[in-house]
């Protein structure tokens, strides 16, 4: 019986061990929705090597990568179709690719969202509100809708921008005031909140007491939403130039950091009692639409807007800015204590999320053409990173 309980255990460790080493990418921000990796299956200096495996042309857009084993998942668009592709991640063939109708939009034009993996399913939603449920196998539709149609919900000036969020048996949308959610087996509308215009951030999923909630930045405030009903538990206001909040909040232990660009700023709120409570506020993290990472204590971040960005660190308890690196705009996610940090010129960097002082640890130059604003990857020891016209490239980094 001891022999037996202690092989169980063993199998375990090997389990998470294997887990740490390499991971998948399921969805927007990761398994976690918080842009980290636990995965130690790679070298940071490998990436100073610029060891390309492969590239693939996915047509234009700003989708990031999400991974499941050895398939790897985004979307683009070409000739007024989106496309969302299925590639083998070892050498980016094809494995199936499905298209719609979908005109590219003026400026910026293709997809913005980042397909989700859920179990054997994935889930995409387009610039203009087109939702699929698709077959992750072979790329069939299970069901599909047209989510602004059926909610009465407008559309925002850059397109829907908010990657699906999947909890339980339900799929929710940055759509409306604040969210839509639909059931995720069958596309069935469950809630949905007055119609109008929302955010480009994706719903992040907290705890409001005992109630599962959602932190949706909308249009022009941060909602805490009640998951079950779509009722609005707060509201925070929050106004940006052009209505652009686009970086997602960033939720631990009862308080809420949230961050917009055009010179606006940062806060953080305290959430806890039920009803909003700023902490702090200040211009020291402006997210343009990036989302920085949290670690330690400390919120890592793209800090300004295109053409004239930086890498910056800021106290989370304080908003004490602790240092800013003048790298360009870009975006970023982080393994462990480290950040990869895309910038839009098509460098890759790797540094130590330190908040003592900014320290380099590898760079891979211009592995991509401009424009480059999509979120890096790293993924079973391999980092993807994209461009606006659709060139992804696979860096080997094991």
């Amino acid at each position: 019986m001891q022999s037996r309980k202690m092989a169980a255990l063993l199998a375990a460790a090997l389990a998470a061990g294997a887990a740490a080493r390499a991971a998948d990418w399921p969805a927007w921000l990761g398994p976690n929705r918080d842009g980290i990796s636990r995965e130690t299956d790679w070298k940071p200096e490998a990436v100073s090597a610029g060891r390309v495996l492969w590239r693939a042309q996915l047509g234009k857009g700003y989708s990031a990568v999400s991974t499941k084993g050895d398939r790897v998942f985004s979307m683009g668009n070409a000739g007024n179709k989106d496309a969302v592709w299925c590639l083998n991640a070892a050498d980016g063939s094809v494995v199936w690719k499905h298209e719609y109708d979908c005109p590219a939009g003026g400026s910026y034009p293709g997809p913005r969202a980042t397909p989700v993996l859920d179990g054997d399913r994935v889930f995409t939603l387009s610039r203009n509100g087109l939702v699929f449920c698709l077959d992750a196998a072979n790329g069939q539709v299970l069901w599909q809708r047209r989510i602004l149609a059926d909610t009465g919900a407008a559309n925002i000036t850059w397109g829907l921008s908010s990657s699906a969020l999947v909890e339980g048996d339900r799929v929710f949308f940055n759509v409306g005031q604040h969210g839509v959610a639909l059931n995720k087996a069958t596309g069935e509308l469950v809630w949905k909140s007055p119609a109008g215009k929302g955010g480009y951030a994706t719903p992040v999923p907290y705890r409001q007491g005992a109630v599962p909630a959602l932190a949706i930045f909308g249009q022009k405030a941060l909602h805490g939403v009640e998951a079950a009903t779509g009722r609005e538990l707060w509201s925070f206001p929050w106004e940006t130039s052009y209505d652009v909040n686009a970086a997602d909040p960033i939720v631990r232990d009862g308080r809420i950091f949230i961050s917009s660009g055009y010179n606006t700023g940062a806060t953080l709120v305290d959430v806890a009692s039920g009803s909003p409570i700023e902490v702090w506020r200040n211009k020291n993290m402006r997210n343009h639409f990036g989302t920085s990472v949290l670690i330690g204590g400390y919120v890592y971040g793209i800090d300004g807007s295109p053409n004239r960005g930086g890498l910056a660190c800021v106290d989370w308890k304080t908003g004490e800015k602790k240092w800013n690196q003048n790298l360009g705009f870009g975006a970023l996610m982080a393994a462990g204590d480290k950040l990869i940090v895309l910038l839009e010129t098509g460098d890759l960097v790797v540094a130590a999320a330190e908040p003592g002082g900014y320290r380099e640890i590898a760079r891979a130059g211009k592995l991509l053409g401009r424009t480059c604003w999509t979120m890096p990857v790293l993924s079973h020891g391999r980092i993807y990173c994209r461009n606006d016209q659709g060139e992804l490239v696979c860096l080997d980094a094991r």
